[in-house]
Order: C-alpha cells, then structure tokens, then sequence
C-alpha cells in the first residue's frame, strides 16, 4: 500500500513524522497549506492522511460520513478503534482526531482503494486558489493572509455501489456560508465510472479569522501560493 510512505507503524497502532505528512501533503494532495510545512509552529497531519489511513484498514464502503474533531501532531501515537459501523482514530489518552460513520457494501480491493484515495486526496488538497478564492470573493471577504487558517471539519460519501472499474472524481459545485469572521465552504464532487455518476460527496471546511477582501493582498497570496507549488516540483 502506498501509504507505508507516509507512516511509521509502532506498537499498536501507528504514528505520522512531519516529514511523512507533509511529503503526503505535497506530494500526493496537491495541498500547499503552510499549515503542513515540515518546520510550521502550527503543524498539523493533513485530514486526508488520516481519511486515507483509515479507508485503507477498514476498506471501502457505500456510505461513509468523516468528522475531524483535532489536530494531530508529528509522531503522535495513533490506534484504531472500530464497533460495527463506526470507526475513530484516537491516541493514547483517549483523545479523538477522526470519527467515521459507514454502512453499506464493503469493498476490501487494495488496488481500488488506492487508486481511489489518491484521486479523492489529490481533489480535495487543491482546493485554493481554484475553488475558494471565487467563493470568498463573490462574499467580499478572504483569509487573513498574516494568518490563514482554513481546517478539514467533515466529508461524505455516497456511493451507489462499491463494484467500481476506474473512479474518477469530479467537481460539482460549492458554496460559502459566512457568519462574522468564520466561514463554512462546502465542496461538491461526484463519482464517475465508465461514463456514469456513480456516487457524491460533500467536504465541509472551516474558515477562520475572515478579513474583507482585498484584490492586492489576494494576488499576493495566489502568488505566494504558486511559487511555493512550483518550487516543489522543481
């Protein structure tokens, strides 16, 4: 599986290094959030590392419904906890980072999962500039750009069936609901096979910290955050 890059297994459970998650991020999501730097103050494991890690131990299902509720820390030992049809990921203390909800058919297919995982990560890590920034600006505010701060809260899935070829996901439509400083965007995706909608989904983001917009600051931002992107594949 490929996620053996991107964790380190230890006794009962397993545990994400900086470097590990934020290669994943990067390299695999697409996802340049600061947040996810290596050297960040504010460091945090990417919320699909944990989604990704999670579908890959209890396989595929029709319905799955994600709550993020923390933020994990590099090498922050991990375990599973899983009763019928709910699943969490928690450390050692107790403390709960990832709740999932599942029911329906299962699909156990490594090689499906994967190849599924990869293509959600990779959509849902590029979320800015292409799919916020014109919410944000059609509500006149932004980000803050001293301090960005925009954090995974929930995702869905609905699938029709878990019989699928070659999935691929496509964007279908968002929205931004602003209350203050905060900010709940709302991302759309279907599932495609061979032609067919197959499935939806809906991911949940929190904004925080919201300033109005501002056309400069936001062309600083796209820039900086392009800059970073090519560097990366340089």
């Amino acid at each position: 599986m490929f996620l053996k890059d991107y964790h380190q297994e230890i006794a009962d459970g397993f545990a994400f290094s900086r470097a590990q998650a934020s290669r994943f991020a990067k390299g695999v999501a697409a996802d340049f959030n600061p947040i996810h730097d290596e050297d960040a103050k504010r460091f945090c494991v990417p919320g699909d590392l944990l989604f990704a890690m999670l579908v890959s131990r209890i396989g595929l299902h029709q319905k799955m419904c994600c709550t993020f509720s923390g933020m994990v820390g590099g090498d922050v030992a991990l375990h599973l906890e899983c009763q019928q049809q709910h699943a969490r990921i928690v450390d050692a203390a107790g403390k709960e980072y990832l709740d999932m909800a599942f029911a329906g058919d299962k699909n156990p297919d490594k090689a499906l999962i994967e190849t599924l995982v990869k293509r959600y990560v990779r959509f849902s890590g590029q979320n800015f500039p292409p799919i916020l920034l014109p919410l944000m600006k059609d509500k006149a505010v932004m980000v803050n750009p001293a301090r960005p701060l925009v954090m995974y809260q929930s995702m869905a899935i609905d699938l029709k069936s878990v019989a699928l070829d070659d999935p691929q996901i496509e964007f279908s439509g968002a929205d931004l609901d602003v209350e203050g400083r905060r900010g709940n965007a709302r991302l759309r995706f279907d599932f495609v096979d061979n032609g067919q909608v197959v499935g939806c989904g809906e991911k949940l983001m929190v904004l925080s910290g919201l300033v109005p917009y501002d056309q400069t600051e936001m062309d600083k931002m796209v820039a900086f955050y392009y800059e970073r992107k090519n560097s990366y594949a340089a």
